[in-house]
């Protein structure tokens, strides 16, 4: 029997690997400056507007370069050095939180510009989804492939709970968005310097001529696959009616009345509940029946929601958000180890560059939805039908999909 230190090791056994170990650092600053600058490019926006539906254009302005260069960006992280895109994109968010901050210093009323900034951002993103996805296999061994997925979720999570809560606290503390701003764009820069050292160990693979049929590769796989289909196609319409995120601003300032500071822990509240799932999940690999846990656990996802929506109370509000943030990770933790350990290493770039579009789909352009709702029908109706449709979308979804109701295990039955 495995002693205790044995036991211990095998939850974190992936940091056994100096590559990933070096890899999830940078991820982790990056993903820390784009939390904060997120909190104040809502703020500020709902500051010079007061409307949710420029809240929600802050999300669609992020998620249409997206839709329109998946394609290319996939094949790209396919086609070339996936290290030298990764640091391309990482210079990408530091020169995009530069070009946010000169816009706050010269003390801009107007939101078109920041628009600009995002859809640039928007445009690093499309780039950045699946090459930081498609390289996270070539930095260690498929037997550990889960228990990686899952501190790369943990580690994403921490940069979503310390990110917000950074970003609402010096927004308050110096009066503003710049010194958010700055911060990002340094903490961007350290992320650059940290993912010089990453030595990926890429796989030999067929070197494919540019062609239409290359480039929608990703797609006929996914469609082939009724798992993979399934499963992201389940989470991309779950989140899209039922993420509430773009909607935080209004929550902090107006129903729940509290300052930039609360909106930092309206953002950091689901990635604590991530954070947590992650960890256990480490220590806890799933076993078995992992369709059916998936599609439990986005239901779960639907009823916090619903909560949260009625919550007039601050604690019970957070409560909730933990709850949401717990519920989602153990989908996104299956959902990513599906895609990835049923996909060959030659095709996970376009079939990540499709998997990252689904996820733009619900949370950018969610964002964009619970705006346009919240203006129709107000932001509390907004959010609950929100989760009851994602509740909805559970059931229909068990029906479609028989394969993913009826998954067992992470890695196809050889055939």
């Amino acid at each position: 029997m495995a002693d205790s230190a044995d036991l211990g090791l095998s939850g974190r056994v992936a940091f056994t690997y100096p590559d990933f170990t070096i890899y999830e650092l940078a991820r982790f600053f990056i993903v820390t400056a784009l939390e904060m600058q997120s909190v104040a490019v809502g703020w500020q926006v709902y500051e010079i507007t007061h409307r949710a539906l420029d809240l929600g254009l802050v999300g669609l302005a992020q998620f249409l370069p997206g839709m329109l260069l998946f394609l290319a960006s996939g094949h790209a992280a396919d086609r070339f050095d996936r290290r030298q895109l990764l640091l391309l994109c990482y210079s990408g968010f530091a020169l995009c939180s530069g070009l946010l901050l000169g816009l706050a210093w010269h003390g801009t009323r107007a939101v078109h510009p920041i628009y600009g900034v995002l859809i640039l951002l928007g445009v690093v993103r499309s780039l950045s989804g699946p090459v930081s996805r498609a390289i996270l296999p070539q930095l260690v061994a498929e037997e550990h492939f889960q228990n990686a997925v899952a501190w790369h979720s943990s580690i994403f999570q921490t940069a979503t709970i310390l990110g917000p809560a950074l970003g609402g606290l010096i927004y308050a503390a110096f009066r503003g968005p710049s010194a958010v701003y700055a911060t990002a764009m340094a903490v961007s820069g350290v992320a650059l310097v940290s993912a010089l050292r990453i030595e990926p160990h890429p796989r030999t693979k067929p070197r494919e001529e540019i062609s239409l049929t290359t480039v929608l590769a990703g797609f006929h796989f996914i469609w082939r696959q009724k798992i993979i289909l399934g499963s992201i196609s389940l989470d991309m319409f779950a989140v899209l009616l039922g993420g509430a995120v773009a909607l935080l601003p209004i929550y902090a300032r107006e129903i729940l009345e509290t300052g930039p500071w609360g909106l930092g822990l309206l953002r950091s509240a689901p990635g604590i509940g991530a954070a947590l799932m992650a960890i256990l999940v480490a220590h806890r690999p799933l076993r078995g029946r992992v369709g059916a846990t998936m599609l439990w656990c986005v239901a779960g996802f639907g009823v916090f929601t619903i909560l949260f929506g009625l919550s007039r109370n601050l604690g019970l509000s957070l409560v909730a958000l933990l709850l949401v943030g717990a519920s989602d990770m153990i989908s996104v933790i299956i959902r990513a180890t599906l895609v990835q350990l049923n996909t060959p290493d030659e095709m996970r770039g376009r079939v990540n560059a499709v998997d990252m579009l689904f996820i733009g789909v619900s949370n950018e352009l969610g964002e964009f939805e619970s705006g346009l709702t919240a203006a129709w029908f107000g932001t509390v109706p907004a959010v609950v039908l929100g989760g009851v449709g994602t509740l909805g979308i559970i059931a229909i979804w068990a029906w479609l999909f028989p394969e993913l109701r009826k998954a067992d295990q992470f890695v196809r039955d050889a055939r």
